[in-house]
Order: structure tokens, then C-alpha cells, then sequence
């Protein structure tokens, strides 16, 4: 096994059970090589497969995707080098233990439980996403894309038997995860590297122009989807993983990071999965909507369906459906280990076996619903909006709270355990933000970062008037 190898194991078995209330020690700090391995790995997945073919559905133009990927991407990028990573190899603590620093126990324990059942609905999405790939040799009927509940007896089988086996695997703990995920990920790119040049092909695809009149000025969004512009593909991609990165969850990683320019190498997973996986995935579908059947369907004004698994079996066959088994697989394993752990922390006398049975179990129910999937934009931007404002708290107090006169984790000085400042901050910009999206139809993406500044200044001035118990 290569360094690189052994170095990208080491830091993902760490990430997922070492060291969860103290800081990492120096000796077992990571090069950047491991991160570059782990990230691009873990976004080069099953959402790809979805949400590439549901940006085609909003009608966006070339300019808006090809220009707006890379610009949102960046940001992303930039939010992980500067804050998640910064903050990470400074205190080196997980989110959780670092949250419960601040915020107190019984606090942290309503957001575990928040991001555990919000993972399970992701990993739901992602057993949908092989469900669609393992149902071609049964000729079953996909889900369209305005399906909410399940539509025959052979997706409820399907989805249950992959569920179980999923849940079975996370529940045998991350190494073994981890480990094939390292294997599988090269495996999944390459397919997505392949279904986008034969997509090329079958579009007939000569030149530059050629691949920009894909998009060429835009459309039209299809039947039950709102019409995307340049922004919203900017806000969309930067916050597609705002949970991760400007919610901090991602400091559980970088505390491994030996210097925070380890953060750079969110790049290598972001272009990889977030831009040529996705605009493969896109002309995956494009090829789709020029068949007889697409054409047809959207003649009598139904969106044609983005299932991943016949898509894929269209351009490369049978590895098309084994490359969306496993992307979908190794996106719904880890994130079913890691909503175990959150719900963990609320019963820890539960073992982490049952715990992960527990989360696989709602994830696959959440699987039989095609909604979590076919509505991914949607849901990875509420999962974002709520989740992302927390990591303000975090941000703010490390960057400006010298200068707002507060003191540093508060809950650990004072042994208070629900921190009502924090709360505060987070509920009324939560709610008024939400509010604003649903009275006013506003795109949810445009409203997560000022409902993230939002709760790190109102978590400011509400420390300044709630810090009056003795420090000790």
C-alpha cells in the first residue's frame, strides 16, 4: 500500500472515533495528501448522478452553469481554507466537543439530533439514487420527478433490501467504510469521466461551441422546478456543502491537518465531484431528453425523470449500473455512520452497532420516498440553511469575540448547559430568514449566508447582556 494510501486510511479511522474530547495530539497529525485523497473520494458520489441532470431541469443557460460552478466552487473552497481549516488546526477539536464548549450539553444534544435525522434523509436520497441502478435488471418502473411516495411493490423490496445491507456494512463501523469507499472512489470517477465523453459523442459533440450550445442561452424550467440563474448556481454550489465548511462539521477533519493550507485540498474533491461530475452527469441527461420518450413527455407537459441508473446503463452499460450502485452505496454508508454517532451522543448507553441500525433504518424508510432525491436541490439547501448558521457561532466568537468583550467558551467556564445566547442567535435568524423564502418565494441559497452573518452578530450582542455568571 502506497503512503498516500495508508495516510488518507489513518486520517478518515481517526476522523471517526478518536479523540472526541480532547485535542489531537501532534503525533498524529496528516499531510495534505490525505485530505486531497478523502475529499476528493467523498464528493465524487451519489449526488452527482442527481443533481447534474436536475440543473439541466431548471433551464439554466452555458454561462450560468459552466461560469457559475466554477465561481460558487471557489467560494467553497475558500470557506474550507479560511474558517473550517483555520479553526480546525487551532483548537483541534471535533464540532461537537468545540460546539459544547460553548453552547453547554443539553444545546449540543438538540443539534445532534437536528443533523443526525438530516443526515439519515441524505442517506435516503443516496439508496434511492442505487435503487434506480439495481432495478434496471427487473424492468422496474423509475421515479419521475415529481413522484413523492413509492410507486410499485418492486421499489419498496429494492429499497429495503439495499437498505438493510447499507445499514448492516456503516453498522460494522468507519474503518470498514472508510476503506472501501478509498477503493471504490476511483472506480466512480471514471465512470463519471466516461459517461460525460460518451454523452459527448452521442450528442455529437466536435467542438467548444458545439458543447456550449448544450445550454446554449438556457430554457424554460421544466414542469414543477423553478428557473435557475447565474446566482442561483453560484449561492447553490457554494452552499451545497455549507454544512460542512461554514457550519464548521467539518472541523472533526481538519483537526488531523498538521496546517490549515491542508484546506486547499478540498479542491481536488470539489472540481472533481462538484464540477465535471455534475456537467457529465447533465449531458448524461441531455442525451435522455433528445429520446422519443423524454420528447414525448414533455409534449404533454410532465418532467422527464433523472433516475440515475438507466441514465448511466444508456451511455456505458453495465458498468454504468455498477458505477451508481456504488456511488450511491459509499455516499449513503458514511453518512449513515456519522448520523449513528449524533444520535449516539443523546444515547450513549446505546452501542454504536444499534445506534447505526437505528439510523440506517429511518434512512432506508426515507429511501422509499423518491422525493429526497428528486427534489435534491431543494433539500441540500434547507439542509444548509439550517445547519450552516450554527458554524456562525463558532466563527464569530473565535474571529470577534476579543473585540465584543465576550468570553470564550462559556458553557465550559461556567458549567451551564443550554446556552440561551446561542440559541437565540440561531432561532430568530433562522426564523426570519425562513420566513422572508416562504412569504416572498425567495430561493432558500440566496438567504444562507446572511441568516449565517445574522446569528453570529445576534450571538454577539446577546453574549454581551447573557456572559454575566462568574468565569471560573
Amino acid at each position: 500500500m502506497s503512503q498516500y494510501n495508508q495516510e488518507e486510511e489513518a486520517i478518515e479511522a481517526l476522523a471517526g472515533g478518536e479523540f472526541e474530547r480532547e485535542r489531537v495530539p501532534q503525533s498524529r497529525l496528516q499531510s495534505w495528501k490525505a485530505f486531497l485523497g478523502m475529499y476528493a473520494g467523498e464528493h465524487a458520489a451519489g449526488t452527482e448522478f442527481v443533481i447534474g441532470p436536475l440543473f439541466l431541469t431548471t433551464g439554466v443557460s452555458a454561462f450560468d452553469l459552466i461560469v457559475g460552478l466554477l465561481l460558487g466552487n471557489l467560494m467553497a473552497v475558500l470557506s474550507w481554507r479560511f474558517l473550517t481549516a483555520e479553526i480546525g488546526t487551532k483548537f483541534r477539536y471535533t464540532l461537537y466537543f468545540h460546539l459544547e464548549k460553548i453552547c453547554g450539553t443539553r444545546l449540543v444534544t438538540a443539534y445532534n439530533l437536528a443533523n443526525g435525522v438530516l443526515f439519515c434523509f441524505l442517506a435516503g436520497a443516496m439508496i434511492t439514487v442505487s435503487a434506480t441502478a439495481v432495478g434496471i435488471p427487473f424492468d422496474m418502473e423509475m421515479p419521475k420527478l415529481t413522484d413523492t411516495t413509492p410507486n410499485s411493490l418492486t421499489w419498496v423490496i429494492i429499497v429495503l433490501a439495499l437498505g438493510a445491507v447499507i445499514s448492516l456494512i456503516a453498522a460494522k463501523g468507519y474503518n470498514t467504510v472508510a476503506k472501501a469507499a478509498n477503493w471504490m472512489s476511483p472506480i466512480i470517477v471514471l465512470a463519471f469521466i466516461a459517461c460525460g465523453v460518451v454523452a459527448l459523442i452521442q450528442l455529437d459533440v466536435n467542438s467548444f461551441s458545439d458543447f456550449w450550445n448544450i445550454w446554449g442561452e438556457g430554457s424554460e424550467a421544466f414542469p414543477g422546478q423553478i428557473k435557475y440563474t447565474f446566482w442561483h448556481v453560484v449561492l447553490w454550489s457554494w452552499f451545497a456543502n455549507a454544512a460542512m465548511h461554514i457550519g464548521m462539521s467539518d472541523l472533526s477533519v481538519f483537526r488531523f491537518a498538521k496546517k490549515a493550507s491542508a484546506g486547499w485540498m478540498t479542491a481536488g474533491g470539489i472540481y472533481i465531484g462538484h464540477y465535471i461530475a455534475w456537467i457529465a452527469a447533465a449531458l448524461l441527461y441531455a442525451v435522455y431528453l433528445k429520446s422519443p420518450e423524454a420528447q414525448a413527455m414533455l409534449a404533454g407537459g410532465e418532467a422527464p425523470s433523472v433516475a440515475p441508473g438507466p441514465l448511466a446503463y444508456n451511455a456505458i452499460g453495465i458498468f454504468g449500473i455498477i458505477a451508481v450502485i456504488l456511488a450511491g452505496w459509499t455516499t449513503a454508508n458514511p453518512t449513515i455512520y456519522r448520523a449513528g454517532l449524533a444520535f449516539q451522543a443523546i444515547i450513549p448507553k446505546l452501542s454504536t452497532f444499534w445506534v447505526t441500525i437505528i439510523a440506517g433504518t429511518v434512512a432506508t424508510i426515507a429511501g422509499l420516498f423518491p422525493a429526497f432525491a428528486m427534489k435534491l436541490l431543494g433539500f441540500v439547501a434547507l439542509y444548509g440553511f439550517i445547519l450552516a448558521p450554527v458554524g456562525a457561532i463558532i466563527v464569530f466568537e473565535y474571529f470577534f469575540g476579543k473585540q465584543a468583550g465576550i468570553q470564550s467558551f462559556y458553557a465550559e467556564k461556567t458549567g451551564i448547559k443550554f446556552n440561551w445566547a446561542v440559541f437565540g442567535a440561531w432561532a430568530l435568524s433562522f426564523g426570519v430568514f425562513y420566513f422572508i423564502s416562504l412569504e416572498y418565494d425567495v430561493f432558500l441559497s440566496f438567504l444562507t449566508l446572511p441568516a449565517w452573518i445574522s446569528c453570529g452578530v445576534l450571538f454577539l450582542i446577546f453574549s454581551r447582556v447573557y456572559q454575566t455568571k462568574p468565569v471560573a
